[in-house]
């Protein structure tokens, strides 16, 4: 089932991508050779006014293809024959779509679980953070110059870029008004492995979030593992993990773990880091919460603004080094997580289980959005690129030397996805 709930996820998401340049090039009068999902072999075709509609082998992908889009005779019906306006609308028509796939997917899920506004909960008593005057209640709009919409937003800042210890910056909005809050946040040193639990519920010891760089996201740990033994102590629950290291203070002293990965039974030698560790001072808002009408598109339109700004966070974290290409996911990778989260929501009833699928939907969407408009060649980022170029000169670039560029880019993007493909399985098993 998680395997075919996989496969229509990515389906939709890819040919929501490719109409959006199908209609686009129609609406324009180009010629569309051919209308396909999936990747290789042709399984099944059908020719209708003029355009071949393909379902191909590998359920990965699809394409869009148009008459004179690589290059050849210029002729009414090519691509290359229409205006630079039009073609650029063509090329952008892909990402967009998923945008709006991702909006109109979110209005359903946010209609149905709410949303998570970043309110702060509780503040600690006695913290720098009430001596500045945060006040329960105030909502956080911006942390360290980053603007927040949601709680997990404000968590995903704090777990990817960690808390400073010199000062933190934040704006609240409390009863309409828009107050600027600073304070040094109290620290101190302390060794950590970098990831985090939910100490103080039930269950297993499951990791819900890896920092890059630390400890355990260098020693191969993911999100989802589950942490067995340390030190040759049985762990059984989060309580228990707790307590150990309560009893035992990391230091400089290399900890030996056994953990399970899926139905894999693994080990890994960590050393913690020492590192300034400081706290916020204050908790917030995690719990998604009904909205009004005017709030479901609010909250919405806010939901694909955070996938976007954390897609493109992740990428610099890549360009900067924080992230390696190991820590990049595939089909095979999200195919993977997607079976994870459909065995942890099925015990919740059919409605978690589609929610969850939806807000995959929601992250893909807009992810595959964000990826295509990087300025690469061969993606629709690149190609946008080249047309911008012939709008400045007023002529295009040689269709010899675009073709030479794109194919590289596409030879560069295919030995990427093998490797990508390959780590996922090595991650796998």
């Amino acid at each position: 089932m998680k395997i075919i709930l996989a496969i229509l996820i990515f389906s939709i998401v890819v040919i929501l991508h490719e109409l959006g340049h199908f209609l686009l090039a129609k609406a324009n009068h180009i010629i569309v050779t051919e209308f396909s999902l999936g990747m290789g072999p042709t399984l099944l075709s059908r020719v209708s006014h003029g355009t071949k509609y393909s379902l191909k082998l590998l359920p990965f992908g699809g394409s869009c293809q148009m008459l004179g889009e690589e290059g050849g005779e210029v002729f009414e019906g090519t691509f290359a024959s229409k205006s630079v306006w039009a073609r650029m609308s063509v090329v952008l028509a892909g990402p967009v779509f998923n945008f709006i796939l991702a909006f109109f997917v979110a209005i359903i899920v946010i209609s149905i679980a709410g949303s998570d506004p970043s309110y702060v909960t509780s503040v600690e008593k006695g913290s720098p953070a009430e001596a500045a005057g945060l006040q329960e209640g105030d909502v956080v709009t911006t942390y360290e110059g980053s603007g927040i919409s949601f709680g997990r937003e404000l968590y995903t800042k704090t777990s990817l870029d960690g808390i400073p210890s010199d000062t933190i910056s934040l704006t609240v909005s409390r009863n309409g008004e828009k107050q600027k809050i600073d304070y040094v946040p109290v620290s101190e040193d302390r060794y950590m492995l970098g990831y985090s639990y939910y100490p103080e519920t039930e269950g297993k010891a499951e990791i819900v979030s890896l920092s890059a760089g630390y400890p355990m996201a260098k020693a191969g740990l993911q999100v989802g593992d589950v942490i067995l033994e340390v030190n040759g102590t049985v762990i059984n629950t989060n309580q228990e993990l707790a307590t150990y290291f309560t009893d035992h203070p990391m230091g400089t002293e290399e900890i030996n773990l056994t953990y399970q990965h899926g139905s894999k039974i693994k080990e890994a030698t960590v050393t913690p880091k020492l590192v300034k560790y400081a706290t916020l001072g204050f908790s917030y808002n995690m719990v998604r919460e009904k909205q009004s009408a005017l709030g479901i598109l609010k909250y919405s339109v806010l939901e694909i603004k955070y996938w976007i700004k954390t897609t493109l966070k992740s990428l610099s974290m890549l360009i900067t080094g924080k992230f390696s290409v190991n820590d990049l996911s595939g089909p095979v990778g999200v195919v993977e997580q997607i079976g994870k989260t459909y065995d942890e929501a099925k015990s919740d009833g059919a409605l978690y289980v589609w929610l969850n699928m939806l807000n995959f939907m929601i992250l893909l969407s807009a992810n595959l959005g964000v990826m295509n408009l990087i300025p690469f060649p061969a993606l629709d980022g690149g190609r946008f690129v080249f047309l911008i170029v012939e709008a400045i000169r007023g002529k295009a670039i040689k269709q010899e030397i675009e073709g030479m560029v794109n194919f590289a880019g596409l030879m560069l993007l295919m030995a990427l996805m093998v490797f990508v493909m390959f780590n996922d399985i090595r991650k796998i098993f």
